[in-house]
């Protein structure tokens, strides 16, 4: 949905254009963003079914391009999260134009960060696809799904910066009939690109790269049109919106998030590593694996930013017990959902393994790697959610600690340890639950002392003299 109530004029008193309704329910704000994130994870598994016609070297090359690709990100990752946090607070402060003023400035910093992100990944893809140490045919493919990706980047900061910003102002809407246009243009484009119809030269993965690039393209374009046509709840910031004290203070709140994202990446890169010590069918299977419950994945991802919309809001509301109370009911909602849904999904395990690849190895792998994650949604679902909420409150530093520890340590070490002693990939895959129990431990333990509660509080300090 379009809002208009708060945009009427940027230069305008911050509380002369109030909307309807400042805080909505974290249903209402989830449902949108769910839905948006599902159809998303379904034209996934579509993708992956046409790319699965190619073999496995074509999954294989996806999920490495994918996953390098994600890791260069880390940077307009960090300025999403610092944007989720300014925003919400400005809009729970019912500070419209400085919301507005945030959103410009990050928008500016994503595209020159989007444009310096482009060069590595075009002139070293195939260094960088080549550390996984697959087979030569699966790395080139990889590399080239990088380079044809990265030619997109400038269109995925547009997204993320503006989609970000909507939701921190309580729009879960808007990025939600955007996205279906969006992955209706891209389910179409992979289908005619991979395979060469309607007169299109058959590019085969990297179709799939250029397709995904073509659709983010289509959504950034009604962004901006929108955005600049004053019909977005969050406005364009006007003259003077890029000062010293925004930018350090989005780069203050936003680099852990970056650094934590540069960790997360690098320890999935270390993981994949090990798991591409089994070969590419297990390769090809984690892939699968993770697009399969990716379904049950976005409805914790879904939570997670009403949570940290709600936790943003309340706390620049001054309200920070209506933030806990918040944060609480959207970890339960994640929890519930996430567990059931991993439970449809093992049961048809094997049958939606066998719908994207008919490999038996690949199939194999892919219904153990179900069943094992499974078992950690309950443990995800609190690491999606109470560490979103965290996000949301300006307190991007502890899930940074929280990723080193679980993901580096755990998960990588325990992986290590089991292909030294020769276990199967199983053991490999279980690892990943020894991960996520430290992790919602960690997390919890930082949500009920409530110290995140003056994070933001003291940054603004921090700045106030800029």
């Amino acid at each position: 949905m379009i809002e208009t109530e708060a945009t009427k004029s940027i230069d305008a008193d911050p509380g002369s254009a109030v909307p309807e309704k400042l805080q909505l329910g974290i249903w209402e704000l989830a449902w949108p963003a769910i839905l948006s994130n599902l159809m998303f994870s379904v034209i996934g598994i579509i993708s992956i079914k046409i790319v699965g016609s190619l073999g496995a070297e074509a999954v294989a090359a996806v999920t490495t391009g994918h996953r390098i690709f994600f890791g260069l990100q880390a940077i307009l990752m960090a300025i999403s999260a610092g944007t989720t946090a300014m925003v919400a607070r400005a809009w729970g402060a019912k500070d419209y134009v400085e919301a507005a003023r945030i959103t410009s400035v990050s928008l500016w910093i994503g595209n020159i960060v989007a444009l310096l992100l482009m060069l590595p990944c075009i002139f070293f893809a195939e260094e960088v696809a080549g550390i996984f140490g697959l087979d030569e045919k699966t790395t080139q493919q990889a590399a080239e799904f990088i380079r044809w990706l990265s030619i997109f980047n400038l269109v995925f900061a547009i997204n993320m910066v503006i989609g970000a910003a909507l939701r921190a102002a309580g729009d879960t809407k808007t990025p939600l009939w955007i996205g279906v246009i969006t992955n209706i243009v891209n389910v179409v484009l992979v289908y005619v690109l991979v395979f060469g119809l309607a007169g299109m030269p058959k590019m085969g993965v990297s179709g799939a790269a250029v397709a995904n690039g073509l659709s983010f393209t289509v959504g950034a374009v009604i962004l901006l049109y929108l955005w600049y046509a004053g019909k977005l709840r969050v406005a364009v910031g006007g003259p003077g919106s890029i000062t010293s004290k925004r930018v350090r203070q989005l780069v203050h709140i936003g680099y852990p998030a970056g650094i934590e994202q540069f960790v997360f990446q690098g320890g999935f890169v270390a993981f994949l590593w090990l798991v591409g010590y089994y070969g590419t069918a297990a390769f090809a299977a984690y892939g699968i694996g993770v697009q399969i419950l990716s379904i049950s994945f976005v409805v914790g991802f879904g939570f997670s930013i009403a949570g940290a919309t709600l936790v943003g809001q309340h706390l620049g509301a001054k309200d920070p017990e209506g933030a806990v109370t918040q944060g609480w009911r959207a970890t339960w909602f994640a929890i519930a959902s996430m567990v059931v849904l991993s439970i449809v999904i093992a049961f048809f395990a094997r049958d939606i393994a066998w719908f994207l690849i008919q490999d038996e190895e690949v199939v194999a792998h892919t219904v153990t790697f179900i069943y094992i994650m499974s078992l950690a949604q309950p443990l995800m679902a609190i690491e999606f959610t109470l560490g979103g909420c965290l996000r949301g409150a300006g307190d991007t530093r502890f899930p940074l600690i929280t990723t080193m520890v679980g993901l580096i340590g755990v998960r990588v070490g325990l992986a290590a340890l089991f292909a030294y002693l020769g276990l199967s990939v199983d053991w490999i895959f279980g690892a990943l639950i020894g991960d996520y129990i430290v992790k919602a431990i960690m997390i919890i333990v930082r949500f009920r002392s409530g110290k995140w509660k003056q994070i933001f509080s003291e940054s603004e300090g921090r700045f106030s003299s800029a």
